[in-house]
């Protein structure tokens, strides 16, 4: 889904929902306290976060794996498969589809080997045997069936913590102060909008900004569509790098486009002269026999103390 606009602030509509979000708050914090971990021989990295919705994970779990390949790992990811079909499965980038193992998947394979399994004991447990000797869940911060070497907590500096209510009357899938505790750092993705970083305190803190790479040449109009949790970082980006937008259409998060959605975009950029972009999540969701109409921002993360940042996940995971 998209992220409701009444996320954002304390209003009607959130108060409304604010008995189930009491619930859905302490049903989060009844499952923590009864399930305890289970540990695998190989460290095991949580990029995750507290809001529901897009905060930036999968870039910054790709930029991480990229970091620990330099320094001579092999990094494997673990992730539920959102959206996907299959479960327990090595995803195969020459066979599986977004609709058989989920997009987050599909992106995640094309940087290093992933596993997809809703159990994430079990999907190290794969990936141990496969090679892996280092591990990034892809989130699953409030999931207690594996045990965490190192977890991070992702902090979108745009939105900050919204209303600070639970789901669904807010952002938060649990009590911040309660998850703050158990994240041995938090990660700010852009520019701290909500001065988030005054109330961290004890926590390390590592900051960065999504980058986004500039097509060459530049088009003149583009037509831009995203099926994410926050779209609007998506077209703020083409609009950093002085893009022109004809119009933008939202998709809910993680939807799976039809043929007749695909062809009515291609058919509304041919009609307003416009380029297609989307992001590199929704592009792995397009046939391929169709993916020559579409044109993708390429992102990366850009990190203000890298080597700090990797000092610290390699003090922490040679000494757990």
């Amino acid at each position: 889904m998209k992220t409701p606009s009444y996320w954002k602030t304390r209003n009607l509509i959130s108060t409304i929902l604010w008995p189930l979000g009491g619930l859905y708050a302490c049903a989060t914090r009844l499952r923590l306290y009864l399930r305890h971990p289970k540990k695998v021989k190989t460290p095991v990295i949580c990029v995750g976060n507290l809001t529901a919705g897009g905060t930036g994970k999968t870039p910054i779990a790709i930029s991480l794996a990229k970091m620990l390949q330099q320094q001579g790992y092999t990094p494997f990811f673990i992730t539920r498969g959102y959206g996907g079909k299959l479960q327990d499965v090595l995803v195969d980038l020459s066979c599986h589809t977004a609709a058989e193992v989920g997009d987050e998947p599909l992106l995640l394979a094309s940087t290093a080997p992933t596993v997809v399994n809703a159990d994430r004991y079990k999907a190290a447990l794969k990936a141990e045997a496969n090679g892996a000797n280092i591990i990034i869940m892809d989130d699953g911060f409030q999931n207690p069936g594996l045990f965490k070497d190192l977890s991070f907590i992702v902090v979108d500096g745009g939105f900050g913590l919204g209303n600070r209510r639970p789901v669904p009357a807010g952002p938060l899938r649990e009590n911040w102060h309660s998850g703050l505790k158990r994240t041995d750092a938090v990660i700010i993705i852009g520019q701290d909008q909500y001065n988030i970083a005054k109330i961290i305190r004890d926590k390390p803190l590592f900051t960065g900004t999504i980058t986004p790479i500039s097509p060459e040449p530049l088009p003149e109009r583009v037509l831009a569509f995203a099926g994410i949790g926050r779209p609007e970082k998506f077209y703020n980006s083409l609009k950093e790098l002085g893009i022109s937008l004809s119009e933008t259409i939202d998709f809910p998060d993680h939807h799976q486009y039809t043929p007749a959605e695909l062809e009515a975009l291609i058919s509304k950029a041919k009609e307003l002269q416009a380029e297609l972009y989307t992001t590199s999540k929704d592009l792995v969701k397009i046939p391929k026999d169709l993916q020559q109409h579409f044109k993708v921002l390429n992102i990366g993360i850009s990190w203000d103390k890298e080597e700090m940042l990797t000092g610290f996940i390699l003090n922490k995971i040679t000494h757990r």
